[in-house]
Order: C-alpha cells, then structure tokens, then sequence
C-alpha cells in the first residue's frame, strides 16, 4: 500500500488528483467547525450515544449531527436516495431497462438518485427539527428561524453531493464514500480519549483496554480478508468461428465477493431496530414511547441480549435479501448462453440459474454471519462490559477498509494504465 501512495505521488497526473481530493476533505472538515446559529448543542450531546436512528447519522457524519454545524446531514440524504432508487431499480421496468442501457443509462439514473437526494434532504432537514425541538435544542421557535435552519442543512447536504462528486471525476476513489471514511476517522482521537477517561475513573484497568485493542485489531484483519475473499463461479466458453478468425475457448470464473452486502444490510438492520424509538421520540410523553422504552418490550431495548439476538438475526435475512434482488441468475445464466458459455458440468439455461442462485445464497449467509458477528460485537461490548459510550461500531470498520480499499484498487488501476510495470509488486 505504501508504495502504491509513493508511486502515485510521483505521477504528475495522480499528484494533482491527490493534492485535489485532499483539498476538497479539508474544506469538508472546514465546514465541520462551522455552528448553525440558534440551536443549544448541550441538548443534542446524548444522541451520540443513543441508539436511534440519528445516533447512528451522527456517527458517519464524524459527531457533526451532535455539534449540529453545517453539515449535520452530511451524504445522509444521498445515501438513502441511493439506496431507494438502487431497490426500485429491480421493481420499476423503466429503471430496469434504464440499468441496462450501459453508460448513458447510468447517468440517467445518477441524476434521478441526484434529484431524489434534494427531496429525501429537504424531508429530512424537517424531520431533524422535530427532533431538535423534542431535545430543547432550539433557541429561537420562530418561523424564519426555523425555516433558515432547514434551508441550512439542505443547502449544505446538496453541497456534500456536489463536493463528492468532483472528487470522484477530479480526485481518486469514490467521492461519497470517502467523506464517509473522513468522518469516521476523524472520530478515533476522541474514542481514544474515551477509552484514557475510562481508564482514569477505574472502570476499567489496563489489561481489558489492552484485550479491547487486540479484539479490535482480530476484527479489522478478519474484515480486511472478508473483504478481499471472494467466490468464483467457473465459466468456459466454447471456441467460435467468426469471419475468417477463430477464436480458442478460454476459461475464467464469476468473481463473487463474500461480503458484498454487508454494510447494507446493517444499516437496514439498524434502521429496523432504531425505528420504532427514533418515531415515538417524537412524541416522548406517549404511551407508545413509555412502551418501547419499558422491559416488556426489551428487542429494542438496546444493549441487552435480546436486541443483540434481533439485531443479528435482521442482518442475515437483509444480507440474504440484498442479495437475492440485486444479482439476477436468470440474467447472468441468458448472458453467459449469448456468449457460448457454459458452468462445468452445469446444464446451460434453467439449470445454470438455480446454481448461481444456490451459490449467491451461500454466500449471502456466510457474509450475513460474519456482518452480523461485526455489529453485534459493540452491542455486546456495551452492555455486559465496563466499555460504557465508546462510540465504536462495527459498520465503522466495515466502512473504512471498504473504502481504502477500494481506493487503493483505483489507484493500482491507474498506474497500470500507465504502464508502471514493476511499482505494484
């Protein structure tokens, strides 16, 4: 990896992408410093450690939902606006036919996710400032300045978009995704200071922080080889004749990766579970929220076993489900006849299907399992150990090697196609 980086920053071209991208992260983390005026952030401080739907927006926008600066929204509102179109994708025709269109359909369905964003940001900047008002937060009730902090947080999360999308046609890696992995970087110096305050107050000594550490490394090396591993399906193509060249069969495989759902399926997981707690705090002197929050229903009552169990659970039917509407066998078994290819001892056509299908189902399992240990793991950590409000989260390491590596490939991608034979060994 390192020298990857040091061959990239020797490419004149791939410096000035470097230098870019970390140009537009720095006037990001800028933004993070800026306050929205007239919102009490005292009053928004238990949202990082609450288990409702903004705790978990507060994360990936690296605690800027608890300062409540600018960009308290952060890629939120593009991220379910991705998510949404990329389901309806499978269920709407036009968008299915858009998919298929190669580049010109994806860019068609980018400025569709685009425009979804604006209205999934302006639904919600409204949302928030319910919430903010049930908190206390506000110090000015009045009309204009309600409006001019939903314009605030709007504007700003349009801008993130916008922001993202340079440094993905200007800079390196995927620009969305790397203000993600900014925001939860960012956030280590202060769970590092959480941990030192927890140390100090004798919750806990120095041999569990030690064990908590190497748990912690155990789970980001298992996350980097989950991430890495992948399921290959064999193909052979038959060899064909064409004019007057002929065309040797060949042999290559259907790479599959083994936890290609798991960030998804988490934060639908958490998403399911934080829902009910996240609506009825909007009304917290209910009847509805005096129940969610009781014993008797304790599957949403964070930290226990019971959540953790739910929790699990969630995550492998989303991984399961994830995978089953976005990878199509028929399709993927249709194509592979087109091109006179065929899965060793496989019956092309319907046959080939049912053992794609039989494999992705597999695989979705195995990934829903390992995502599933991942998450839980904080809730676990939480609730039966002294490590009380480390804002720790397994869908943070999932996120951030993702990224890297992600990057890295783009990198490595590009200094191929430079011809930079030699720098990648």
């Amino acid at each position: 990896m390192l020298s990857t980086l040091r061959n990239a920053w020797r490419t004149p071209e791939l410096r000035k992408r470097l230098l870019f991208t970390l140009f537009l992260v720095a006037i990001y983390r800028i933004g993070n410093h800026i306050p929205v005026p007239g919102i009490d952030t005292n009053q928004l401080q238990n949202i990082a450690t609450s288990g409702t739907l903004m705790g978990f927006y507060d994360l990936i926008s690296g605690g800027a939902f608890s300062k409540f600066n600018i960009f308290a929204m952060g890629v939120v509102p593009y991220i379910n606006a991705s998510i949404v179109i990329q389901l309806l994708t499978v269920a709407i025709p036009a968008l299915e036919q858009l998919s298929k269109e190669g580049e010109d359909g994806r860019k068609k369905i980018q400025n569709i996710t685009r425009y979804s964003a604006v209205g999934f940001a302006i639904l919600q900047s409204f949302t928030i400032y319910i919430l903010i008002a049930n908190y206390g937060a506000l110090k000015d009730t009045s009309k204009l300045s309600i409006f001019l902090i939903m314009l605030t947080v709007t504007t700003s999360s349009i801008f993130l978009m916008w922001l993202g999308d340079q440094i993905t046609v200007k800079g390196l890696g995927n620009g969305i995704s790397l203000l993600i992995f900014v925001n939860i970087i960012s956030r280590l110096p202060f769970q590092g200071y959480q941990i030192a305050g927890l140390q100090s107050a004798e919750t806990v000594n120095i041999v569990e922080v030690i064990i908590f550490i190497a748990v912690v490394a155990a789970l980001l090396v298992a996350v980097v080889i989950m991430s890495l591993a992948e399921r290959r399906i064999p193909v052979q193509y038959a060899g064909k004749t064409v004019g007057n060249k002929t065309f040797r069969g060949q042999t290559t495989h259907i790479p599959i990766n083994m936890n290609s759902s798991g960030v998804i399926a988490i934060i639908f997981a958490s998403s399911v579970m934080a829902f009910p707690e996240t609506i009825a705090q909007f009304w917290p002197n209910s009847p509805v929220f005096k129940a969610i929050t009781s014993s008797i229903y304790s599957p949403f009552r964070r930290n226990s076993w019971e959540y953790a169990l739910v929790f699990f659970i969630l995550i492998l039917f989303f991984a399961w489900f994830y995978t089953q509407i976005t990878f199509k066998p028929d399709e993927m078994s249709e194509n592979m006849h087109k091109s006179s290819g065929f899965i060793p001892g496989i019956r092309p056509g319907e046959q080939t299907a049912k053992h794609i299908e039989k494999v992705l189902s597999r695989v979705s399992i195995i990934g829903g399992i390992f995502a599933g240990i991942i998450a839980v793991f904080p809730v676990i950590l939480e609730g039966y150990t002294g490590f009380k409000g480390i804002q720790f989260g397994g869908t943070s390491i999932l996120i951030v090697v993702g990224v890297a590596l992600d990057t890295l490939r783009q990198m490595e991608s590009q200094l191929v196609m430079r011809h930079y034979q030699g720098f990648l060994k």
